[in-house]
């Protein structure tokens, strides 16, 4: 069986050592870019499943890959690398299909667990959804698939199985606001940082949407 592809986008090359080696340890084949013009070369003729792309690299940044992603190859699965906590164009990022984040500095443990998870995801879509977890990890796949209505009602169902945790609160309220319902938004991000006040992002979320 031939490794499933993965290409690291970072203009750091610590960064691209640190993460290639953690994710060879899993086996992946891990090929790197140190822009967003050679990341969009290697797609264009490389078969990968994954790409892990840092915001902030020179020329072309990681928001303006993901533009062209969307349109060119809609089926790669993207983990987005910030040394800024939540970035504030995540409800950009989201409308892409991208909703997951990892920021610097990580840990190599960290970056295997969410590796694991984004690549295992599609297998969800065929198993039925009973607990928190995978509730919350469909509706990731649901928004990489842009489907948000149904990542709502997986974000939903979560939180009725569960409404001490806020990550399923989080969720829904940037689905709120992508879809335009800044009210609804509003509310969510505020329960999630009511059933923990030490959830960031909910906070930063809501930070961003009061002050914007």
């Amino acid at each position: 069986m031939i490794a499933e592809k993965i290409l690291v986008a970072d203009d750091e090359h610590n960064i691209r050592m640190a993460l290639s080696q953690a994710l060879e340890s899993m086996d992946y084949q891990v090929e790197s870019a140190v822009n967003g013009e050679e990341t969009l070369e290697k797609l264009e003729t490389e078969g990968f499943g994954l790409v892990l792309l840092d915001l902030k690299m020179p020329g072309m940044d990681g928001m303006d890959v993901l533009r062209q992603l969307a349109q060119t190859r809609p089926d790669v699965r993207v983990i987005i690398i910030t040394a800024y906590g939540t970035i504030e164009r995540a409800v950009e990022a989201m409308k892409l299909g991208v909703v997951d984040f990892i920021q610097k500095p990580f840990t190599p443990k960290q970056i295997r667990e969410l590796v694991s998870r984004v690549m295992n995801r599609d297998q969800l879509e065929r198993s039925k959804a009973s607990d928190y977890e995978t509730h919350i990890e469909r509706t990731k796949f649901a928004i990489t698939k842009r489907h948000f209505e149904a990542g709502l009602e997986h974000a939903r169902k979560a939180v009725a199985i569960d409404s001490s945790r806020p990550e399923g609160y989080n969720l829904m309220g940037m689905i709120e606001e992508l879809l335009g319902n800044r009210a609804a938004a509003l509310k969510n991000y505020r329960m999630a940082i009511e059933a923990d006040p030490t959830y960031k992002l909910a906070r930063e979320n809501l930070d961003r949407i009061t002050s914007g």
